[in-house]
């Protein structure tokens, strides 16, 4: 059985990727590759490679050198899926493109477009689209946001496999809202997200100060039935007007919230959740499901987790960088 060092969201963070796989034993060839000293090792990235970092270049050769060289696999984070979004024309209406340019997606998407000239982008596009959506490996299952098996199962059937097909049906149908594959790919790539006004509450900024009327679900806690146990929100979280957001009620969550949560044996190990790093404390593991995104691009650790064939989470196996 193959062993994996599953890799969090880099986000550009250059000099922590090069640090990483330098801890975890992965050296440098002379081509741009890296190779372990265990042959039957490999290197996993949940994506993400892209946006806010200042070495966009850097991170995506590294990683595209591991994967062709076989040493590494990859899933396709939302930012590579918004990054070909943002670069796609509708074929219907060339004067825009699948992703709106408005003021907010440009400048969610400023360091990619101003680090990479247009031909480098349009390479760097063009890989972003073959690759796999979510890897269901002997052991282990890799995602970017949520493993959720309907969802999968939806875009497996419609898709033929765990990549969009060829062409811009697939990519068209997941930018449209409310069409079933726009809806898995939001539960997949993005995480399923709970309506705040359901349950009576209001709405909150995100950490790019936007206000949001529904926020993240902890399916991960496959044990949650109330909105406490569910709902995601980030640490200190502001109302639209500023003041603290109020404490979440124990009260019962929807059956469709609950839906989400993940109770399947196989481990899943994901990453966009930008948990952060507490000593000795790696916030949000459970048995079945160990986050791998401790917000490396905004002062955090970039983090690892070691699999090696265990069916129960192990927190003794995750690596960060810098380690201190």
């Amino acid at each position: 059985m193959r062993g994996y060092d599953i890799i969090g969201d880099v986000h550009g963070s250059g000099d922590k990727l090069r640090g990483l796989l330098d801890l975890l034993g992965w050296r440098e060839r002379a081509n741009g590759a890296r190779r372990h000293h265990e042959p039957d090792r490999q290197v996993v990235f949940v994506g993400d490679l892209v946006d806010r970092g200042d070495d966009h270049v850097g991170v995506l050769r590294t990683v595209r050198s591991m994967v062709d060289d076989g040493s590494a696999l990859i899933v396709m984070g939302n930012h590579e899926f918004n990054a070909i979004s943002f670069a796609t024309r509708h074929p219907d209406d060339p004067s825009r493109h699948l992703r709106q340019h408005s003021a907010k997606n440009l400048r969610q998407h400023d360091s990619f477009l101003t680090q990479l000239g247009d031909s480098d982008r349009a390479s760097w596009i063009a890989w972003f689209k073959t690759l796999p959506i979510w890897l269901d490996l002997d052991g282990v299952r890799i995602v970017h946001a949520c493993w959720h098996q309907g969802s999968v199962d939806r875009l497996e059937r419609a898709f033929g496999g765990n990549r969009f097909p060829a062409g811009l049906d697939g990519f068209i149908a997941a930018n449209t809202r409310g069409d079933p594959i726009w809806e898995a790919i939001e539960v997949v790539l993005k995480g399923p997200e709970m309506t705040l006004a359901t349950y009576g509450l209001p709405k909150y900024r995100d950490k790019g100060d936007d206000v949001r009327g529904a926020a993240r679900v902890r399916w991960w806690n496959a044990g949650a039935t109330t909105i406490s146990d569910l709902i995601d929100l980030p640490p200190g979280a502001l109302t639209e007007a500023r003041t603290p957001y109020p404490e979440i009620p124990a009260t019962p969550c929807t059956d469709h919230d609950r839906s989400f949560s993940y109770s399947d044996d196989t481990p899943v190990v994901y990453g966009h959740h930008w948990r952060q790093w507490e000593p000795d404390e790696h916030l949000d593991w459970t048995p079945r499901t160990a986050c791998v995104d401790f917000s490396a691009v905004r002062g955090g650790p970039l983090v690892a987790y070691r699999w090696r064939g265990e069916t129960a989470i192990d927190p003794s196996h995750y690596v960060r960088y810098p380690v201190g």
